[in-house]
């Protein structure tokens, strides 16, 4: 059966009970993926929020808990701010609700108890045995919700010598190798520009929520998922990890350019750089003529990428000093229709201004509450819904609440121990 059929078909929840008849429900054909399915996001920071969004690009409706005053770190994260927005907070918490719940207060643990019981998902990141210590482990959760799908980001797992450790990106990337290849080729190790041990985790945890739900829908149980920043980063050092696991080979940072693949990397221009990549030996051939220098193609130096790879030095050289003559335009013009892998390095500027980001909307308006502005919101393959508002501070209306079908003593409970006190 087709993915987005049995999104489709996913059944919501009411009263805490699974409505799985096995039959779809009739609907309006454009339909959300993932329209009645309710997400409670007690995650904060970037891989959690992360995850959390993509579900609610997808139609679910994400609750978001938050600390009572401060709320999410990254809300003061900055500069730079839109009014009293972070610019960092609104990327990763589009189309979600925020409440600010007291989770270390009896009171506020009972609330979120009974928010877990009408919602399909409940999405943590705190370190291991946190939340077990306030009642709200994946045992005290399915107590009271043995329907729901209980995703746990952290650091390095539930268990091992490093699991009450907390996660952050940078160190994440250190510990699992990701920065020793990262970086110039003789210089220091470097960050990655962006957090990329982070969303590749906000990834896999979102994936292994889609697949919890697929489970639910089958069996009508729910499940505990386990996704860490360390697992997820190794997992994602693809040939880098089987070089060594399988051959014993060291790695090591190459800058721009690729340890196994000859030429692939980035090339100065007079004004700017190109990155250009040659796969194989035809396409190594088409880069030699669009450069004027068919004489490399027969270079027994050069024959075959294994032979690159072993004279890359010299190969770059003269590369380098061709791709040197000209602009930036002139190569790109060059390379237009050529099947060769190329492109510009672009500036944010440049990336938002490039004609195929502007016909591929990878950056769109969005509501927030400093007005409209532009966010970048890239398409998936199923379905993105564009422009919702990040939560500005967590309000308790009855209309929010009659959503969950709780009843009116629960409603006035949980007026009464939480606080909304954002400023």
């Amino acid at each position: 059966m087709a993915l987005c059929g049995l999104l489709r078909r996913l059944p919501g929840r009411r009263g805490g009970r699974t409505l799985a008849t096995g039959r779809p429900r009739p609907g309006p054909a454009n339909v959300k993926p993932l329209e009645d399915v309710k997400i409670l996001d007690l995650t904060r920071v970037l891989a959690g929020p992360f995850a959390t969004m993509n579900l609610g690009d997808l139609g679910a409706e994400v609750i978001k808990v938050e600390r009572p005053g401060s709320g999410d770190d990254t809300r003061t994260w900055g500069p730079p701010f839109v009014g009293t927005e972070s610019t960092y907070f609104l990327s990763v918490n589009r189309n979600k609700k925020s409440i600010a719940i007291d989770i270390k207060d009896p009171s506020g643990v009972k609330i979120v108890k009974e928010l877990a019981a009408a919602c399909d998902v409940l999405v943590e990141n705190y370190v291991p045995g946190k939340l077990l210590e306030m009642g709200l482990g994946y045992e005290d959760i399915n107590k009271v919700a043995p329907h729901i799908v209980y995703c746990s980001i952290t650091g390095y797992g539930q268990t091992g010598p490093m699991s009450q450790r907390a996660g952050y990106d940078a160190v994440a990337s250190a510990v699992s190798g990701l920065m020793h290849i990262t970086g110039p080729e003789d210089g220091d190790p470097v960050r990655p520009g962006v957090a990329m041990t982070d969303l590749a985790t906000g990834l896999y945890a979102y994936g292994a929520i889609m697949a919890g739900l697929l489970q639910k829908y089958k069996t009508g149980k729910g499940l505990h998922i386990d996704c860490n920043l360390l697992s997820s980063q190794v997992a994602c050092l693809t040939q880098v990890a089987a070089n060594y696991l399988i051959a014993r080979k060291e790695a090591r940072r190459w800058g721009t350019a690729h340890g196994s693949i000859v030429p692939y990397q980035a090339f100065r221009t007079k004004d700017g750089y190109l990155v250009v990549g040659a796969g194989n030996d035809q396409q190594f051939a088409v880069v030699c003529k669009i450069l004027s220098l068919p004489e490399l193609i027969d270079d027994a130096r050069f024959k075959t990428n294994q032979l690159r790879v072993q004279n890359r030095k010299e190969l770059i050289g003269i590369l380098s000093a061709r791709f040197a003559e000209g602009m930036t335009t002139k190569w790109l013009h060059l390379f237009e229709g050529s099947g060769i892998p190329y492109g510009p390095i672009n500036s944010m500027q440049s990336v938002f201004a490039e004609p195929q980001a502007l016909s591929d909307s990878i950056s769109n308006f969005a509501a927030t509450h400093s007005g409209k502005m532009f966010v970048a919101s890239g398409k998936t393959p199923i379905f993105i819904e564009r422009g919702g508002k990040s939560p500005y501070a967590p309000k308790v209306t009855e209309l929010f609440f009659k959503r969950f079908r709780r009843r009116s003593g629960f409603l006035m409970h949980l007026k009464d121990c939480l606080l909304s006190a954002f400023s």
